[in-house]
């Protein structure tokens, strides 16, 4: 139900004010509930870092037992201002799409030859890959620019990008599942042709995350953004050993 997917009593109450006012088609009504979703967990959801693709950076100038710690903002939108710490080291995973090795012209994240923020941490400059037989990246060398320190940046580098990142040694997996509508179409009732032909093959995609390891202290009463991928509540079949997530809502409506 929508409960179990994070749906917010306040967006429910603000979206029914709003249809007892304004009577639209039901089809319409969905769209504009997942607007008041959006709007109440852009105020209230703790912000936390997610790598679903995650390519490997080992930071060269960094040793194997040191660690710094980095405070990162649990909720710009939030009155008062609260943070949490996250342990960096010299491993990391990013994105993988957070790097290009051939990028296009207005590409602003990692880049041979390039610098990128990592958020909440270092700006980072690329030094080489590693690839295995066939040519795919495994893995990249990158190392800290001195003094980029996020909050204390004296370094006088830009990074024109800023990304997001876990460490590997402490990322929690955890099991994401994103949910989309029932059906291709807007008005299956329109439609032509049997109402199965409609159905949306993506309306439950299972995926794996790496997550900041605070996500472990995560109670089905929290409410999360993972940055870049969507709200995400915790699933009542979540234990310890398995940590399950459900997607509520993408950051921006997708339905055309």
């Amino acid at each position: 139900g929508i409960r179990r997917r994070g749906y917010t009593p306040t967006a429910v109450r603000n979206f029914c004010e709003r249809i007892g006012v304004a009577k639209r088609d039901n089809l319409i009504d969905i769209d504009l509930l997942e607007f008041f979703v959006r709007e109440d967990l852009n105020k209230i959801a703790t912000r936390a870092m997610a790598v679903l693709d995650p390519l490997k950076v080992v930071i060269t100038n960094m040793g194997d037992d040191e660690t710094e710690i980095c405070p990162v903002v649990n909720n710009p939108e939030a009155e008062e201002a609260t943070s949490h710490d996250m342990i960096f080291r010299n491993e990391i995973y990013i994105e993988r799409d957070d790097f290009m090795e051939e990028p296009f012209k207005k590409y602003n994240r990692l880049q041979p030859g390039g610098v990128v923020r990592l958020k909440g941490a270092f700006i980072i400059e690329y030094q080489d890959m590693v690839k295995d037989a066939d040519g795919n990246i495994t893995e990249l060398h990158c190392k800290i620019v001195e003094n980029s320190k996020s909050g204390s940046d004296t370094s006088g580098v830009r990074a024109k990008g800023t990304i997001q990142w876990v460490s590997v040694k402490d990322a929690v997996e955890v099991e994401i599942r994103q949910y989309d509508r029932l059906f291709k179409v807007e008005n299956v009732d329109a439609a032509e042709g049997d109402f199965k032909d409609h159905l949306n093959e993506n309306s439950l995609i299972t995926a794996t995350a790496f997550v900041e390891p605070f996500i472990k202290e995560a109670t089905a009463a929290d409410y999360y953004q993972f940055m870049r991928t969507g709200y995400f509540v915790q699933d009542k079949d979540s234990t310890a050993e398995k940590p399950v997530f459900n997607r509520t809502v993408e950051l921006k409506s997708s339905w055309k």
